[in-house]
């Protein structure tokens, strides 16, 4: 962790399990940021966002021993307003609304209902205060609709525009990203 630290030029931001060995290692690191996911065991990607409310003692430690050291903390969690609050209540100062459900929806309906769901998710958490992320599931042909949402700071889109970078190149595939972003928020 420390090597990448030392090789990036810009910010670094760790995605980490809220494990106590977790937290020494962002301590010792000093990313500065962290988000919080849940994590289980032999989990290939997250399903779904951190439960806040049922791990309230636990997430706010973390957030406070982050917080102690100026890391910027982000919980990964559903747009769903206990959830949302919660974040509030443990002190993290950001969050990440998971988008996989929008991402998953298997028809416009509940493509619609989900993308709702963010949007509510947003605007309370903007009116506690929150800074807002969103992301997971994210491509080329569903990112627009989120992009246009005001009150997101960032999206993290990682996989598909990887995954677009084998065919166009690296440079050509966060360009093509970018402009959706761009566009969407005209």
């Amino acid at each position: 962790m420390e090597l990448v630290k030392e090789c990036i030029n810009s910010r670094l931001n760790l995605e980490m399990a809220v494990t106590d060995e977790m937290v020494k290692i962002a301590k010792k690191t000093m990313p500065e940021y962290v988000c919080l996911v849940p994590e289980n065991r032999q989990e290939i990607t997250t399903e779904g966002g951190l439960d806040v409310v049922s791990n309230y003692d636990r997430v706010k430690r973390a957030c406070d021993e982050l917080g102690e050291k100026g890391i910027k903390v982000s919980l990964f969690i559903d747009a769903e307003s206990d959830q949302i609050e919660a974040a509030k209540s443990v002190n993290a100062p950001f969050i990440e609304i998971h988008t996989g459900h929008y991402a998953d929806a298997t028809n416009e309906s509940q493509q619609t209902q989900r993308l709702r769901q963010i949007i509510d998710g947003v605007k309370l958490a903007k009116d506690l205060g929150l800074m807002v992320n969103a992301g997971h599931g994210l491509h080329y042909h569903n990112v627009t609709a989120i992009a246009a949402i005001d009150g997101i700071y960032e999206l993290n889109i990682g996989h598909s525009i990887i995954a677009r970078s084998v065919f166009v190149g690296l440079e050509k595939s966060v360009a093509q990203m970018k402009q959706l972003m761009i566009e969407a928020r005209r």
